[in-house]
């Protein structure tokens, strides 16, 4: 690591903070910031170095809501087994594949959600009919509350699968992708939400990295990464310390002002 990198630290706290605090990884912030400060670096290096921070901040955060008590393993693992190999499909692919209409169709549909969840911050729980696929698990909190989470395994194996291949593909997290649905699909309570979706992103961004080194393309992104993900790491124990004491619908809606961030990103990368 050189001096030039140096600056990349605070980079990264801020980001490791504020994406820990909605439960992502934090690859939907830095990958158009990196974008924009290496104009000329190939879509490839920054896909992996985004991704391999996003490890390093997802696996800090885990630790954090680890002795918070407020990760689901449970539904984590069986998302993660999910999320893995899209996750894998999607490092393979990055390099194979026109990206500027999808970015723009994808920065679109981002918009549109940060619409959504901004204007729909509480979360419903939903019912289901007795025929669906059950999934019970007892969560508890530092707190005591004991929390019932019931949902749809199926629908959260084959999202979790999508979230994986997109973003991967993209070398951002997923979280801001993952909380929403688990909120919403899934009926989990936010805190809850977030925390899991901490593990698996940590999972996924894992999968995906290892992926990107395998297939060659993180040589160039070394000393960068190094850089920002000692940032990342401290700043995602200040996010899980803050998101105790966020209300659930400032974390939705802080998600969805980071949506509208990326959307807008992504339509001007396209563009």
């Amino acid at each position: 690591m050189t001096l030039q990198h140096l600056w990349l630290i605070p980079l990264g706290f801020i980001v490791g903070a504020y994406a820990t605090v909605i439960g992502a990884g934090g690859g939907f912030l830095l990958a158009p910031v990196l974008l924009l400060l290496y104009p000329r670096e190939n879509p490839e290096t920054i896909a992996s170095i985004s991704l391999a921070v996003v490890f390093f901040n997802s696996l800090s955060g885990s630790i954090a809501y680890a002795r918070a008590k407020r990760i689901d393993y449970r539904s984590g693992l069986l998302f993660s087994a999910a999320a893995i190999p899209g996750a894998i499909f999607g490092a393979l692919t990055t390099s194979l594949i026109t990206r500027g209409v999808f970015d723009f169709v994808f920065g679109i549909l981002m918009i549109a959600a940060s619409a959504f969840l901004f204007y729909r911050p509480k979360s419903k729980r939903q019912t289901h009919s007795d025929h669906q696929l059950r999934h019970l698990n007892d969560n508890t909190e530092t707190a005591g509350t004991e929390l019932a989470l019931s949902y749809n395994p199926v629908i959260g194996f084959g999202v979790c699968f999508l979230i994986g291949y997109v973003t991967s593909l993209l070398g951002i997290g997923g979280g801001f992708i993952e909380v929403p649905a688990m909120v919403y699909l899934l009926n989990f309570p936010v805190h809850i939400a977030t925390a899991t979706s901490q593990f698996i992103v940590m999972v996924m961004a894992l999968a995906g990295s290892a992926t990107h080194i395998a297939a060659g393309l993180f040589h160039h992104g070394v000393r960068r990464t190094l850089a920002l993900a000692l940032g990342v790491i401290l700043g995602a124990q200040l996010g899980a310390r803050l998101s105790a004491r966020v209300r659930g619908d400032l974390i939705i809606r802080s998600l969805a002002i980071g949506l509208g961030f990326v959307g807008v990103g992504l339509i001007f990368k396209a563009l």
